[in-house]
C-alpha cells in the first residue's frame, strides 16, 4: 500500500460559526483505494496558503510512501529545513497529514484507530461546550450573568455536566496585562450566577486566553475559587511556563492549558514546571494520534490529565475522541454544543452524542467521513486567519470599555 494522492478543502463555516470560520481539510488516497481524512488547526497564515503547505509536505514526503511508516512521516517533517523543534504552523500541517495516515491504518485494520493504540478505555467520554448565544437572546450571554447563567441551566437540563464561559476581557498580541476591576467583578458575578443556576449538577470551566500577567491571574483566581471551577484556563501566555506555575502554585483552582502548544517537548516543559494539571491538546496542531498519544502517556507519569481542545471542525474533534478513548487519564472533551449543526452536516454520519457524552464510533479508522459535495458548497474564499487577538494593547483602566 503507497499514498497516491492528496486533496484539501477550505470550508467556510457558515452562521453562527461557532467553531471558528474555516476548516481545512485533507483527504489521502492510497494506490488500492482507500481513503483517509485530517485536518489542521490552523496557523498565522492564511487557509489557502496552509493547504498549499499540505499538498507541499504531502507531495515531498508521504506520496509514494506506506501510510503504516507514521513515525518515519513525523520525524522527517519535524526536522524538514533542519527545524528540529516545536513550530506551530508545521505542526498544523503535520498534524492534518498524519491523522489522515491513522484513519487509513484503521481502514486497511478494518479496526477504529483506538483499537491500535492500547484499545478502549472509556465507552463514553463525557464532554462539555461553550455558553454559545441564541436567536432571541435579549442580553449578551458573554457578558450578562442573567443570560449565562439561563443558558448553563438549559445545557446541565441537557445532559452536560460542565460549561465553559470567559467573560475576563479581552486579548492582544501585547499581553499580558492586568485585568480591570470591571472584568473582574463580571467573572466574579458570572461565577456566582451560574453557579446557583446550576448548583453542583455542573462543573464551572473558566477560559481565559492567556492574557494576564501571572499577578493579574492571581488576583482573578482568588476572586473565582469561592466557587470551586473546575479549572482556569491558560491564565498567562503560553510561551510563559514559568509565570504559569506561579499561578498554579498559588490558587487552589487547577490550571488548563495547551490549545496553542504543539509537541510532546513544548507539553512536557508545562509538566516538569507544575504549571498545569489539565493538558488541552489539540490534535490538530498538538502533531497528530500518535503525539497526542504520547503527550497522554508523559502526563500520566506526571498524575496530569488531558481535555482535548476543539475550537475548530469535526474531523479533529474526531481524532480527540480516537485519543480520549484510549486514554486511561482523559478528563472531558470539548465539543461545539452537541457537535450537531455544520459539524454534523460536513460529515455523512455525525458524531453521536448523548445526554452529555460522546460515544466513540466502532468504525474503522476515525470512524467518520467528510461529505465532500457539503465541503464544496461552502469554500471559504477569505483571507482571515482562524482567530484574531487584538492588535493594540489593553488600558487595563479603560479594558470594560472593550
Amino acid at each position: 500500500m503507497k499514498i497516491a494522492d492528496v486533496a484539501t478543502f477550505v470550508v467556510g463555516n457558515p452562521p453562527p460559526g461557532f467553531g471558528g470560520r474555516y476548516f481545512v481539510f485533507v483527504k489521502l488516497t492510497t494506490d488500492d483505494g482507500i481513503t483517509g481524512v485530517g485536518e489542521a488547526y490552523t496557523s498565522p497564515y492564511e487557509p489557502h496558503l496552509v493547504a498549499d503547505q499540505i499538498t507541499h509536505l504531502a507531495e515531498r514526503l508521504l506520496v509514494g510512501t506506506d501510510p503504516h511508516h507514521i513515525e518515519s512521516f513525523w520525524r522527517r517533517a519535524y526536522g524538514r529545513g533542519f527545524s528540529m523543534r516545536p513550530d506551530a504552523s508545521l505542526m498544523g500541517v503535520v498534524s492534518a497529514l498524519e491523522m489522515a495516515c491513522w484513519d487509513i491504518v484503521g481502514k486497511a485494520a478494518d479496526k477504529p484507530v483506538y483499537e491500535l493504540l492500547g484499545g478502549r478505555v472509556h465507552e463514553k467520554l463525557r464532554s462539555y461546550t461553550y455558553l454559545y448565544p441564541e436567536p432571541g437572546d435579549t442580553a449578551d450571554v458573554y457578558l450578562d450573568p442573567a443570560t449565562a447563567a439561563r443558558r448553563a441551566a438549559e445545557e446541565v437540563d441537557r445532559g452536560f455536566t460542565a460549561v465553559k464561559f470567559d467573560p475576563a476581557g479581552p486579548y492582544t498580541v501585547f499581553d499580558g496585562h492586568q485585568p480591570s476591576l470591571d472584568r473582574i467583578q463580571l467573572s466574579v458575578d458570572m461565577c456566582a450566577a451560574i453557579r446557583e443556576a446550576v448548583g453542583s449538577r455542573a462543573d464551572l470551566l473558566f477560559g481565559t486566553h492567556g492574557q494576564f500577567t501571572s499577578s493579574g491571574a492571581l488576583r482573578l483566581a482568588r476572586r473565582l475559587e469561592p466557587f470551586d471551577p473546575l479549572w482556569f484556563e491558560e491564565p498567562v501566555p503560553p510561551d510563559n511556563v514559568p509565570e504559569m506555575a506561579k499561578v498554579a502554585h498559588q490558587t487552589t483552582i487547577p490550571i488548563a492549558t495547551g490549545e496553542r502548544l504543539c509537541t510532546k517537548a513544548e507539553f512536557a516543559r508545562v509538566l516538569e514546571a507544575k504549571a498545569a494539571s489539565i493538558l488541552q491538546l489539540n490534535l490538530g496542531r498538538a502533531g497528530g494520534i500518535l503525539e497526542g498519544k504520547k503527550i497522554a502517556s508523559i502526563a500520566e507519569a506526571f498524575g496530569a490529565q488531558i481535555a482535548p481542545h476543539l475550537y475548530n471542525g469535526p474531523i479533529t474533534g474526531a481524532a480527540n475522541i480516537q485519543l480520549a478513548t484510549c486514554s486511561p487519564n482523559f478528563l472531558i472533551l470539548e465539543g461545539i454544543r452537541d457537535w450537531g449543526g455544520f459539524h454534523a452536516d460536513v460529515l455523512t454520519t455525525p458524531i453521536t452524542w448523548e445526554d452529555g457524552y460522546v460515544i466513540p464510533p466502532t468504525a474503522p479508522g476515525l470512524g467518520v467521513e467528510l461529505d465532500e459535495a457539503v465541503a464544496a458548497a461552502h469554500p471559504y474564499t477569505g483571507t482571515g486567519t482562524h482567530l484574531v487577538a487584538a492588535d493594540v494593547p489593553i488600558d487595563e483602566a479603560d479594558a470594560s470599555r472593550s
